[in-house]
């Protein structure tokens, strides 16, 4: 019989909650920075030198902190993997009753869970008690290296948008081709990612979009102040 398959996102929440949140830092804050930058009438050489220099530190700013932050999550999986090896090298039986009670409890009658608990057990113990007990699968624990590049990727793909829009616009219009780039860039990740994880397109677009405004509209307006100050 052919396997039946509903193709779930769950599988691919790790990755795509790194690749989201870097490609919308890096399109918000280099946009912001850029733009702040240019309120305060600072030449295109310097607004493009912040820009890069803001790309790159961001980038690897978003690489380090996913890998330890995952790293982080990575260390607690095995060390609840490695204290459920050790169990049932040490207390077999109990812990076959521990997954009998774990699989009753979801509606499985007292000999029907006894049964598969024995199944589960004599197939791979370990991946049982894993998802029933700890809720993890082993071929889905966290990979922090992966994270760590996908990560940095998208910030640095998201920062070449706005730092590019700023770069190659008339001085006259930079600000708004910018704005209105950024905003156009944010709406379309907000409905891929939306459409990736199967949520409401609008609602991703509206979330990203007015936070990314507001992101900017503050940095613009404290980068005029500084510069009238400084002029």
């Amino acid at each position: 019989m052919p396997r039946h398959s509903e193709g779930h996102r769950i599988g691919a929440s790790g990755w795509l909650r790194a690749a989201v949140l870097g490609a919308n830092d890096g399109v918000v804050s280099i946009a912001s920075l850029v733009l702040g930058v240019a309120a305060a009438e600072a030449a295109s050489a310097i607004v493009f030198i912040a820009g890069l220099a803001g790309l790159v530190g961001g980038a690897l700013s978003m690489a380090v902190g996913e890998y330890v932050s995952v790293s982080s999550q990575r260390d607690l999986e095995e060390a609840d993997l490695a204290r459920e090896r050790r169990e049932l090298h040490e207390q077999p039986d109990a812990e076959l009753q521990e997954l009998t009670a774990l699989l009753a409890a979801k509606g499985l009658s007292e000999e029907t869970a006894r049964a598969a608990a024995q199944e589960l057990t004599e197939h791979d113990a370990l991946a049982a008690h894993a998802a029933e007990e700890l809720g993890l699968q082993l071929e889905g624990l966290a990979r922090p290296m992966l994270a760590a590049v996908v990560s940095a990727v998208a910030f640095a793909l998201g920062a070449l948008l706005p730092l590019l829009a700023i770069s190659l616009s008339p001085a006259s219009f930079r600000t708004w081709i910018t704005a209105g780039a950024t905003l156009a860039a944010l709406a379309g990740l907000g409905a891929w990612s939306a459409r990736l994880g199967g949520a409401p397109v609008l609602r991703g677009v509206r979330r990203v979009v007015l936070g990314g405004a507001l992101a900017m509209a503050l940095t613009a307006a404290i980068g005029a102040l500084v510069g009238t100050w400084i002029g």
